[in-house]
């Protein structure tokens, strides 16, 4: 969105409205249903009981193993500026009484990519899950791993899946939803391993971009390629969920998988 005068227009419908009017509406356009992108924090704040948020390891941050140009000055100017320590947030909560660990990535934060306090978070999150028998909530955004941190970054794809497979032979249940835009080595990790998988409106969800496909391809790709539309039409995504309906969506289904221990 833009702002023009204090009144936000859609960067889709150009439609115009105050603030407060957004808000009220949970960031969602009234005129096109345009889901606009949320803050990690507004998006438990959406999701979880009021009172029952309780973050972990938000201390946890990765170092700069390849000595990557500035990243060390882009980091320390991120975390300053958006006061979160890295582009993933782990909780434990409640969703209408049923406790969970949830986890909620940040766009803002370097476009949500995944480094190594990334994949640490969530590998550790799937563990605390696993050992206290909870489901665990992901709501992804991302552009992928983190290229300042190279290898580094691509080998969390195998450690936060491997941390999924162990939740997974518990028996429990995760539920992974996707936001725009998810893709990249998020989605081919932990993202897409989701027992159900759920998605908001007309979110970008892909590994590689469009161009690039075409390019290796050499072919025209099919209208509304990624897009969570089409992923539902074939078989990825579960579900489309409005984001209003998105906390009553997920405390069903965890209704119908009740289970856990007491954190």
């Amino acid at each position: 969105m833009k702002a023009i005068d204090n009144i936000l227009e859609c960067i889709k419908c150009t439609r115009s409205f105050s603030e407060q009017e957004l808000e009220e509406n949970m960031m969602v356009c009234k005129g096109c249903g345009y889901h606009f992108r949320l803050p990690a924090k507004r998006r438990l704040e959406y999701t979880v009981d009021e009172g029952t948020l309780t973050e972990f390891e938000g201390a946890a941050i990765g170092s700069d193993p390849l000595s990557f140009p500035e990243y060390k000055d882009k980091l320390f100017k991120t975390r300053n500026e958006l006061n979160i320590t890295e582009a993933v947030i782990t909780a434990t909560g409640e969703i209408d009484g049923h406790k969970c660990v949830v986890c909620a990535m940040d766009g803002r934060f370097l476009m949500g990519s995944m480094g190594m306090a990334v994949g640490e978070k969530i590998t550790r999150a799937f563990e605390l899950a696993t050992q206290k028998r909870l489901p665990v909530i992901i709501f992804s955004v991302s552009g992928g791993a983190r290229m300042q941190e190279g290898i580094v970054s691509l080998m969390q794809m195998a450690k936060t899946a491997g941390a999924v497979k162990k939740h997974s032979d518990a028996g429990l249940l995760y539920i992974s939803v996707l936001t725009d835009p998810t893709t990249g080595g998020v989605l081919a990790s932990f993202a897409g391993l989701g027992d159900i998988i759920l998605a908001e409106p007309k979110a970008y969800i892909g590994f590689a971009g469009k161009r690039v496909i075409e390019n290796t391809l050499g072919q025209t790709l099919p209208k509304g390629f990624q897009t969570s539309e089409f992923m539902v039409q074939k078989g990825f995504v579960d579900k489309i969920v409005h984001r209003k309906d998105m906390k009553d969506t997920i405390s069903a289904l965890l209704d119908i998988h009740k289970g856990g221990t007491e954190l």
